[in-house]
């Protein structure tokens, strides 16, 4: 297999470092052929379904897309506004953000980018443009706060698909999960307190983290275990009661048993109960997306308000808060260390150059 053609070289120019902020993806429109050409991509990926390959090739091709691409469109008009759609909004957003951030802090020479695992920025695109840019050490930065197999390992597997066509392959960070990281915590939290200072506090908070199958957690997929963990540090920073909260799975797919207990089920349940207001936030997800502006704020308000509740809060997500971009520049540098300030200057890259030159070099 031949590699790709690496951009031209020459001595002297210095190597950057790079931090690559990498989410999961949306549909190009609100519409059912964006959308087919979206899930078919998403669900063809072997880390985000765990069935045979045939079997499911025939359950994808033969059933999914052709029915469930009209209705996930009618969702997603639902949420989408006039510059696109929320996650890549708030994605792209994020990134310029933090490079402006980290520029404010001395760190201008740290090139920030952002790719979706599926569909577009595609993540080899915007490999190839960091390397154009001279990018020679690359923190890859999943915003999942929560490691999972589905989704940080793929996008792991996208970058090494890259690498495996690349002959010269930059050096290679990645940060694994951020679920506890206490600048994370902090953000969520303070995202929780604004509101609660412009709005009152609910009789009780759902913590709703997007639920996978169950035998994920039976295999090993330490997803559970952190979203638990992450509940919990939230609960304390919030200094809320055992009652006082509970944590919940959504956004269930297929007959199969998941994570449980279910958000929906929940949110009914507490209805039932005469539970007056509800408040319900996403600390898996660090941008408002269909999960949460569709599946919480409109599927998940109309389950409360039918089975009796009488008040429902959507709390956004992290999206472009102070405390978030700062959090995320914090976890950024300190997976980089080492790489900050460890480009050479302009006499030692004269001098490398003029080496180079005298021993033959063309560039």
């Amino acid at each position: 297999m031949p590699f790709l053609a690496e951009p031209v070289f020459a001595h002297g120019t210095p190597g950057r470092s790079a931090i690559l902020l990498v989410n999961l993806g949306t549909p190009e429109a609100p519409t059912t052929a964006a959308v087919r050409r979206y899930l078919k991509q998403f669900l063809s990926d072997p880390r985000v379904v765990e069935i045979p390959k045939p079997l499911w090739w025939l359950i994808l091709n033969g059933v999914i897309l052709n029915l469930r691409p009209a209705k996930s469109a009618a969702k997603y008009a639902k949420i989408w506004d006039q510059d696109g759609s929320p996650l890549m909004v708030h994605t792209e957003r994020q990134a310029k953000l933090l490079r402006g951030y980290l520029g404010a802090q001395g760190h201008g020479a740290l090139l920030v980018d952002y790719a979706m695992r599926y569909g577009d920025p595609a993540i080899d695109a915007v490999l190839a443009r960091l390397k154009q840019q001279r990018c020679e050490r690359i923190l890859l930065l999943p915003l999942y706060p929560q490691y999972a197999a589905s989704t940080t390992a793929a996008a792991l597997d996208a970058v090494s698909a890259c690498f495996g066509q690349t002959r010269n392959i930059p050096e290679l960070r990645m940060v694994k999960h951020f679920h506890d990281h206490p600048a994370y915590i902090a953000a969520l939290a303070a995202g929780i307190h604004k509101h609660w200072v412009q709005h009152g506090k609910p009789d009780r908070l759902l913590m709703s983290f997007h639920g996978l199958p169950r035998y994920t957690l039976e295999r090993g997929d330490p997803y559970h275990c952190e979203c638990q963990k992450t509940a919990r540090l939230l609960a304390g920073a919030l200094a809320l009661a055992p009652e006082q909260y509970q944590l919940s799975f959504q956004s269930r797919f297929g007959r199969a048993e998941w994570l449980q207990p279910y958000t929906a089920a929940t949110l009914a349940q507490w209805g039932r109960l005469g539970l007056r207001r509800v408040d319900v936030v996403c600390p898996g997800f660090v941008a408002d997306c269909l999960e949460t502006l569709e599946e919480i704020g409109i599927e998940g308000k109309a389950e409360f308000l039918k089975a009796g509740g009488k008040e429902f809060h959507a709390i956004p997500c992290l999206n472009e808060s102070d405390s978030w971009i700062r959090a995320l520049a914090q976890i950024a540098l300190e997976h980089m260390h080492g790489w900050v300030g460890a480009d050479a200057g302009p006499d030692e890259l004269s001098q490398s150059r003029q080496r180079a030159l005298a021993q033959g070099a063309p560039l």
